[in-house]
């Protein structure tokens, strides 16, 4: 299976968005993360990201006669490029976009309902801007963002530093 088609479904897409900011996770962590998913439903899912390459084991430790994998997401494996977008039916984008959209919303009701939450303290904003491009324009801009988020996305954590996640949306407006 396509790591398009595998990232279609709502939990897997979770399992993969817990491995951005470059993370190392075992399945106990991910059951941490994740703890409305059961068990047994998690490790099915893991293996197959695992299958279709969108997580890779990066190490293995035995655990009271049980072997423990650690998981990464590998360099761009968490979203869809512009080739295997290409290759996508208008209906495949749709089911991809919903899943999308349904993880993000389930982040943030899962942000929602924590004890503490305070939009102000948190920097917690979401917004929508409009603006007119060329092609070149564009793919200026995308590379100004790239250039100004990509050392920011190699910060290794730090006790001082917060995770958090930058989502973005681009495409033409009417």
């Amino acid at each position: 299976m396509a790591p398009a088609d595998v990232l279609l479904h709502p939990v897997r897409l979770r399992i993969a968005q817990a491995f951005l900011g470059d993370r190392a996770l075992t399945t106990s962590d991910l059951r941490e993360e994740l703890p409305d998913v059961p068990a047994a439903t998690l490790y099915r899912h893991v293996a197959s990201l695992v299958d279709a390459a969108v997580l890779q084991v990066v190490s293995e430790r035995r655990v009271r006669g049980t072997v423990e994998r650690t998981y990464r997401l590998p360099a761009g494996a968490g979203s869809v490029g512009p080739e295997e977008a290409a290759t996508m039916s208008v209906e495949g984008h749709r089911q991809g976009f919903l899943a999308f959209v349904a993880g993000l919303l389930a982040d943030f009701d899962r942000y929602l309902e924590r004890d503490d939450v305070d939009l102000g303290r948190d920097l917690l904003g979401y917004r929508q801007a409009a603006m007119y491009l060329t092609d070149d324009e564009l793919r200026e801009l995308i590379a100004e963002l790239r250039a100004v988020l990509a050392p920011r996305i190699a910060n290794p954590p730090s006790p001082d530093r917060v995770r958090r996640i930058l989502t973005t949306v681009l495409m033409p407006g009417e």
